[in-house]
């Protein structure tokens, strides 16, 4: 598998990373879920080169995560918003955030709190099942291949099983 390839494939995750796969672009991605739009803050806060910044911004207003708006007309300058397909990526963005809170954290302490505005608590991002809210352990879900793709996806060994297994 190729990597300018990846949204070919007929796998949501390797189709997810041709768009996000990128160090750079999930740390825009992290810095536009805590309000930066505009190009020059993002250079300043991430100290990376105009050419990459702009690239990977190209790449996530191409791939309709974020869109462009202008806020100057004289001259145009333009800032960087989340869509609603950008949004969606924040339960993918809390999780990897979690992860590193809890694995690569000095001390066990997270570096930024997050609150629950509704209720007022210190929260984590937790996965739950669609259906019944319970939360989603990796031996508690099975992987089933789509009737289109059925035989094409999973190892051939594979049997429906839980994961983790």
């Amino acid at each position: 598998m190729r990597w300018e390839e990846l949204d070919q494939q007929p796998c949501s995750l390797a189709r997810t990373l041709s768009v996000v796969g990128d160090r750079w672009t999930l740390l825009v991605l992290r810095e536009c879920f805590m309000g930066i739009r505009r190009f020059d803050d993002f250079e300043q806060r991430l100290g990376v080169t105009r050419h990459l910044l702009s690239d990977r911004l190209k790449k996530l207003v191409e791939a309709q995560v974020l869109s462009k708006q202008a806020y100057q007309q004289r001259p145009v300058r333009e800032e960087y918003r989340l869509t609603a397909k950008g949004r969606d990526l924040y339960p993918a963005i809390m999780a990897l955030v979690h992860w590193g809170d809890v694995h690569m954290s000095e001390a066990g302490e997270a570096p930024i709190r997050h609150r629950h505005v509704t209720c007022g608590e210190q929260m984590h991002g937790l996965m739950v099942c669609s259906h019944c809210a319970e939360p989603l352990v990796p031996q508690e879900v099975q992987l089933e291949e789509s009737p289109q793709y059925r035989g094409k996806l999973l190892p051939a060994h594979w049997s429906v099983r839980a994961l983790g297994d």
